[in-house]
């Protein structure tokens, strides 16, 4: 179909043939079904019809189905014969087997270029929401943002996140003067659900190379648009780790690309599988931020698909939004079944040859009830459709293949090694070098004014001992001559007196008399 993606449709039973517009392709689209009613067929479909139009793709892989498309299918395969003749039925007759250019992707880095953006870039917003933070804990996360660009700390990694927290729990006394009260206990919950989030495997989502929207927006030589596949079967593993990914890409592409008005075609289709996901227990904040980016993205040439089991996962006011529609069987085993299977009926414009409810319940596998935008944007009618046989592989590509894909890449070697920057934990690590050194010193020097007073204190005391000694020497000696001074004075005064001579001539007179 000319300016149209060929969707399917043909035949009677079928009504006319059924394909989505180029020119309105960025009015975004869904589609649904039960499992194993073809979904993941029709979003193959859907991103050849884009690439092959010159539209790049960016879509998940939730089972590991979506590899095939950069193979051409094979006339060997056991559907080959049901592909062909469902391809003359619907007056497909260009039909061939074709592979599409593809580009890898992989938040663990092991079956695609890893992809990875910053903390930063992620914002508080999406990451409390990846984090299942409270609204006290988010707080919180909000005060470290702030102050990491106050203080000039970029936060590219999760160690980065986790060196500010710590600084903030050790300057909580003064930040909760200034923006209120926080708690210990909240930090210590922050950091828990940062240790949760690395051993899923989350800590290789942050850091550097951060992705460049660009390379997610490439076409080939012969101007087809590449088919970016982001591989999620191990991913689904941390469902929250997925959604949150999916829509800070989607808020990057919606706050960074310009606006284009209605172009032709879009500048990027973007699919959404298993969007239940992004929705569950969402807050109030989260679900407003993706019906802002669901109205106004489109002005930047981006079609967003959002593809799950039933059309009551997406909230209301984001379903009105969505014009192209793909609805697969829905299944009413229940009071609730029947309910949602009558509200998705009365979104489409009916169609007065068949019952839409009806429809919904009855088609098949690789059937479904569908409705494209038409002239000036209105609602086209309901048509039961067979979907479109696929030209590339349908099924997963061998590693070996899928390594030669990876390795021809145009991004190849672009993302593969992680870039360490100095950032929020290497400047707070030397800051906190530098005081335990100034600490260091300042304590050394204490300890030497201390020692240097201690001897002064000491010299001091000897030097009073030693001048009391001579003192009380000087003192003793003093005496001692001034008594024996007088005791001589005394004696000499009596020996040369009247009594001393008589003495002394006695004393004399006797030993010359003995003689």
């Amino acid at each position: 179909m000319e300016n149209a993606v060929f969707v399917g449709g043909g035949g009677e039973e079928y009504g006319v043939k059924q394909g989505l517009a180029l020119n309105y392709a960025n009015r975004h689209g869904l589609v649904a079904g039960a499992t194993g009613t073809g979904k993941t067929v029709t979003l193959q479909i859907l991103a050849e019809g884009f690439s092959a139009a010159g539209v790049p793709v960016f879509l998940s892989d939730v089972k590991g189905d979506l590899s095939g498309l950069a193979k051409p299918g094979s006339a060997s395969f056991k559907l080959h014969e049901a592909f062909t003749s469902r391809a003359a039925k619907i007056g497909f007759d260009d039909y061939t087997y074709e592979g599409f250019p593809v580009t890898f992707w992989d938040l663990l880095g092991r079956q695609g270029h890893p992809v990875r953006t910053t903390v930063a870039e992620m914002g508080p917003l999406l990451l409390s929401r990846l984090l299942e933070l409270s609204e006290a804990q988010e707080g919180i996360l909000n005060i470290a943002f702030r102050l990491a660009d106050e203080e000039g700390l970029p936060l590219l990694d999760l160690k980065d996140l986790q060196a500010l927290l710590v600084w903030v729990g050790e300057n909580r006394d003064q930040l909760s003067l200034r923006y209120g009260n926080v708690s210990v206990q909240s930090i210590g919950a922050i950091q828990r659900r940062l240790l949760v989030l690395e051993n899923q495997g989350g800590a290789q989502l942050f850091g550097e190379p951060a992705l460049e929207l660009s390379d997610i927006m490439l076409t080939d030589k012969a101007g087809r648009g590449r088919i970016n596949i982001l591989v999620a079967d191990q991913l689904m593993g941390s469902p929250r780790l997925y959604a949150t990914f999916l829509l800070w890409l989607l808020s990057e592409l919606f706050e960074e690309l310009p606006e284009v008005g209605d172009p032709d075609k879009p500048k990027l289709v973007f699919f959404f599988d298993e969007a239940h996901l992004l929705f569950e227990d969402a807050p109030k904040a989260l679900i407003d931020k993706v019906e802002q980016v669901a109205r106004l993205i489109r002005s930047k040439g981006v079609g967003v698909y959002f593809i799950t089991q039933n059309p009551a996962d997406v909230p209301e006011d984001i379903l009105g939004q969505l014009g192209n529609r793909v609805q697969h069987a829905l299944r009413a085993f229940t009071a609730k079944d029947r309910k949602e299977l009558k509200h998705a009926a009365e979104t489409y414009r009916d169609n007065p040859r068949f019952s839409i409810e009806d429809a919904i319940r009855e088609v098949g596998v690789g059937e479904a009830v569908t409705s494209m935008l038409e002239k000036k944007g209105v609602p086209g009618m309901a048509e039961r459709t067979l979907i479109r046989p696929p030209s590339s592989q349908l099924g997963p590509i061998e590693p070996g293949e899928r390594a030669a894909q990876i390795n021809a890449s145009p991004v190849a070697g672009k993302y593969e090694e992680l870039i360490d920057k100095r950032s929020a934990y290497e400047i707070l690590a030397k800051r906190a070098a530098d005081a335990a050194k100034e600490a260091e010193e300042a304590e050394a020097r204490a300890e030497e004014e201390e020692e240097r007073a201690r001897e002064f204190k000491q010299a001091r005391r000897y030097s009073r001992d030693d001048d009391d000694d001579r003192r009380s020497s000087r003192s003793r000696s003093g005496r001692g001559d001034s008594f024996g001074e007088k005791l001589t004075k005394n004696v000499m005064k009596e020996l040369t007196g009247t009594t001393g001579r008589r003495i002394v001539r006695g004393i004399l007179g006797g030993l010359f008399r003995g003689r």
